[in-house]
């Protein structure tokens, strides 16, 4: 299976210039997710790479649309030409108070509407300097609460990143060989608990073309969730030479 890596820009809007490629890669599957606005005129320019979203709301009204001001449903994201949407990330928990209840909704809505789903997991500081037993405890709950009532005939559609909070943007990222000890948790779990085998697994965090190697190179990490390093194309592109 080839490396899933995706491009997170958060609300951030690089040269659109640099990405007018083709992305296809024997080695990889390419994701670019852009905020909102420019999803259509992104899609149109990553020629090979597929077209992500950072966000879905929780409910396909039949007719795709609704009273619920401000919201994009899935099947508009569909409909927009996305097919993978960032769920659960850490800033949307933290900032925005998404709850593991708010997420398992979007998550479902997501999947019966055809959307490939990364589901973002992760532990804050405070949890990992209590160790990984704690760690594990931590993101368990937020995957079991996060995936209930997931249904077996959506595992395809499935992927999940691990990050870790005290990694995101702080140009600190997790030692090798604690994504290999975590990303082995999570497929257990996920496999015993939901009987899902194998599920992608993505590291995030403090990726960028300099660290990227040593995660992509493990093969119990499926790819990478690049935020703050995806916004240059051309560092992007190192990333994804470096598998």
């Amino acid at each position: 299976m080839k490396k899933l890596i995706v491009a997170n820009w958060k609300m951030n809007l690089p040269p659109l210039a640099g990405w007018k490629r083709n992305w296809k890669s024997k080695k990889a599957d390419v994701v670019i997710a852009p905020p909102f606005p420019f999803i259509s005129e992104v899609g149109k320019i990553i020629f090979g790479g597929a077209l992500g979203a950072q966000n879905a709301f929780w409910k396909n009204p039949p007719e795709g649309d609704g009273a619920y001001t401000g919201e994009i449903s899935p099947r508009m994201l569909r409909a927009a030409g996305v097919k993978y949407v960032i769920l659960g990330h850490s800033e949307r928990r933290r900032i925005l108070g998404e709850t593991d209840e708010i997420i398992n909704k979007k998550i479902l809505a997501a999947s019966a509407a055809g959307l490939k789903v990364i589901l973002c997991v992760g532990e804050p500081l405070e949890v990992r300097k209590k160790g990984v037993v704690a760690v594990k405890s931590y993101v368990g709950k937020q995957i079991s609460a996060d995936l209930r009532n997931f249904k077996n005939l959506w595992f395809s559609k499935l992927i999940i990143a691990y990050e870790p909070i005290w990694a995101i943007g702080t140009g600190r990222a997790a030692k090798p060989e604690d994504a290999i000890l975590i990303s082995r948790f999570i497929k257990s779990l996920v496999d015993s608990k939901f009987k899902i085998k194998n599920v992608r697994l993505l590291y995030g965090g403090s990726v960028n073309s300099q660290n990227a190697k040593s995660f992509l190179k493990l093969k119990e990490v499926d790819g990478a969730l690049i935020g703050h390093a995806s916004l240059s194309a051309s560092g992007f592109s190192k990333i994804i030479k470096n598998i």
